[in-house]
């Protein structure tokens, strides 16, 4: 049986992290993955597909949007196979950078086939050719969530691991869920050219996000969606072809018939196949659970990704995996933090989100926090663009520290990027002030927050009181 210092279960984000950089520490690592390519479900089914279809019918989008502005006259159909095509170039062309070589080279040996435990030590592959190890990193992903609908298992429906796969635009879909990627997804297929409608359970869309970002995002959404509130899909069954969808609204039953469905519902871990019980590893609802620095009930074993719950990014993950070399390579005892880490809804217009928000910043520090807004409305970029809907929104304690930061905006999740710089080093939100942007740029949106802190703070308090006798008395 090989031996092995690591073994890494899960070829994705966390997993190749973790494998390629303990390998380059001259650790001795074998990496288990069951999936044709290397990348997990970011590469192959979620982030590079996803933006690619993202893209490609924004592109779309801007032609009709801009063709009706100035007058022109579009015509033709969308050639929504390009679009498909467009998807599967960017996962070959990184699918290349992921090779299987280029680990290799690294020192890593891969293992093909599902990991899963023989002991709190050994993994089989496939049910056999055991390999052990010192360590173990279980980064096996999540995979979409079907709820037990009736009926579901008799009708054919879309996940985000076979909505690249569609060989024509639907004329219709119902998404049931109106989660973060359903959204995005469901943006796009409008744009298209996609008849949408979201049964979604909740009372709106975006629920991690702040109460001030959430209408702005909605509002903006509903110019091309159909929402259903409050919907509790009770059946769905096919008929005539087509897909029908029985749900409650407000306690009246109703149905909505269209040719596909997309479920949106949530993610599950990828956990029941690693027969976590034979290494004594604990589990809540199929998400192992771990400690601060990553440790799962057996020290030696540890979670990143999808599979801990803590943090469901493919960002996450890969800090995470860094985390884990540190840990599990050497020993150290560094413990995870997600409170400088931002994530961004990818719908149009962006959504980011940093930090606390308000409503979270207030259950901590009471009344003793600073809350700066500015509307897109009010930045000379923004205005030029005709890119009016949108907010920023800065948290801070009372001397200024930043505890959140949300922006709902064209391409926010690049222009807030200074602001997670500025929460990671520790500067407060008036540092940004003296930041020199070109303008006129998005950024500057940011400058105009840190203004609105030294404007409280100097021109609202004693200052200007002492300042204006200053003058008199000097000048």
């Amino acid at each position: 049986m090989k031996e092995y210092d690591l073994i890494v279960i899960g070829g994705g984000s966390g997993g190749l992290t973790a494998a390629s950089g303990a390998a380059n520490m001259g650790a001795n690592v074998a990496l288990i993955d069951d999936q044709p390519g290397l990348g997990g479900d970011c590469l192959h089914f979620g982030c590079v597909p996803s933006k690619a279809f993202i893209t490609a019918a924004k592109e779309v989008h801007a032609i009709y949007k801009g063709a009706k502005e100035f007058g022109l006259t579009v015509s033709g159909e969308v050639l929504f196979s390009r679009a498909i095509d467009r998807v599967k170039e960017a996962i070959h062309e990184i699918q290349e950078i992921d090779s299987d070589e280029r680990f290799e080279k690294l020192g890593v040996d891969i293992y093909r086939g599902k990991g899963a435990f023989k002991d709190s030590h050994t993994v089989l592959i496939d049910g056999e050719n055991p390999i052990k190890g010192k360590r173990i990193v279980i980064s096996t992903g999540s995979s979409p969530k079907v709820p037990p609908i009736d009926g579901v298992e008799h009708v054919s429906y879309l996940t985000n691991e076979s909505i690249f796969n569609l060989d024509h635009l639907p004329e219709s879909i119902v998404f049931i869920g109106g989660g973060p990627v359903g959204l995005e997804l469901a943006q796009s297929l409008s744009r298209f050219g996609t008849n949408v409608t979201i049964l979604e359970t909740s009372e709106t869309i975006l629920k991690k996000e702040d109460h001030d970002i959430i209408p702005i995002a909605t509002k903006e959404l509903e110019k091309e969606l159909s929402f259903v509130f409050n919907a509790e899909v009770k059946g769905i069954k096919e008929e005539n072809g087509n897909k029908v969808v029985t749900y409650v609204e407000n306690g009246e039953e109703k149905m909505i018939q269209s040719e596909m469905i997309m479920m949106s519902t949530g993610r599950k871990p990828n956990t029941d196949k690693l027969n976590l019980k034979a290494a004594s590893v604990d589990e809540d609802n199929g998400f192992i659970t771990v400690n601060a620095t990553l440790q799962s009930s057996q020290s030696h074993i540890y979670a990143i990704g999808d599979v801990n719950g803590a943090f469901p990014f493919t960002h996450g993950a890969g800090m995470e995996g860094k985390l884990i070399v540190q840990n599990a390579v050497f020993g150290l005892k560094r413990k995870v933090s997600y409170e400088n880490v931002p994530w961004v809804t990818y719908i149009d217009p962006e959504v980011f989100h940093l930090g606390m928000t308000e409503k979270e910043a207030k259950e901590k520090h009471g009344d003793q926090i600073r809350v700066f807004k500015v509307g897109t409305e009010d930045v000379d970029r923004f205005i030029a663009e005709r890119k009016k809907n949108g907010l920023l929104k800065v948290i801070t304690d009372m001397k200024g520290h930043i505890l959140g930061a949300h922006a709902v905006g064209e391409d926010a999740g690049s222009w807030m990027q200074e602001i997670v710089f500025a929460k990671e080093h520790g500067h407060k939100i008036g540092d940004i002030s003296t930041v020199i942007h070109p303008y006129p740029t998005k950024g500057a949106i940011l400058n105009q927050a840190a203004d609105l802190f030294w404007r409280e703070k100097l021109f609202d308090g004693w200052l200007p009181k002492v300042s204006e006798k200053y003058i008199k008395w000097v000048r």
